[in-house]
């Protein structure tokens, strides 16, 4: 079953559609709450969106959502819609914070050689033994209390934000986060 995301945050809104688009729809770029799909929608005419706006995507009547258009990649995303994807991406780790803690509670070996871990940015080997045996001791229950056990690491939150940025910016051999838009999707747009 495809997994879909039932809310989604705006990126960015353009009243009449993309430029050089046909339809000339109130059209919007938003990014999923829940496996951080980029998507683009249509919204009913005379509906209107504004940055970080949480939207409802699911099957149920929408209020603001006439139609999703589709999954679109990084690059497809406008410039603003680029430029919001930090801060709504840091807003949705944020409120899903209990989630990743628990990732990072459970996250395990890829292979002799490497850890899952080690795909975050700026955990190397001697972060990765630090986080794994505050974790063994307890396990953690916040992203503050990851800060307070483990020497040296900075922000967790952030460290999460990059890596799910550079997931969708796509060419990653591991994803821990989202999923890649497959090549059928690519060349849909």
């Amino acid at each position: 079953m495809i997994k879909r995301e039932e809310y989604g945050l705006v990126l960015d809104f353009l009243p009449h559609g993309k430029s050089g688009g046909a339809s000339g729809e109130p059209t919007a770029q938003v990014v999923g709450e829940t496996y951080f799909t980029l998507l683009e929608i249509t919204l009913k005419p005379d509906a209107k969106a504004q940055e970080g706006e949480r939207l409802y995507l699911g099957r149920e009547q929408r209020d603001k959502v006439d139609r999703i258009i589709g999954r679109v990649g990084f690059n497809d995303l406008t410039n603003s819609a680029q430029k919001s994807l930090v801060p709504v991406a840091g807003k949705i780790v944020k409120s899903r914070e209990p989630d990743f803690v628990q990732f990072l509670n459970r996250a395990g070996a890829i292979s002799i050689r490497s850890h899952s871990l080690e795909l975050l940015p700026s955990i190397g080997k001697k972060h990765l033994q630090s986080l794994l045996d505050a974790r063994t001791k307890q396990p953690f229950a916040s992203f503050e209390d990851i800060q307070n056990r483990v020497p040296h690491i900075r922000s967790v939150e952030q460290i999460v934000v990059d890596r799910v940025l550079e997931e969708l910016r796509g060419g990653s051999k591991y994803y821990l986060f989202t999923k890649p838009v497959r090549e059928e999707e690519e060349r849909r747009f």
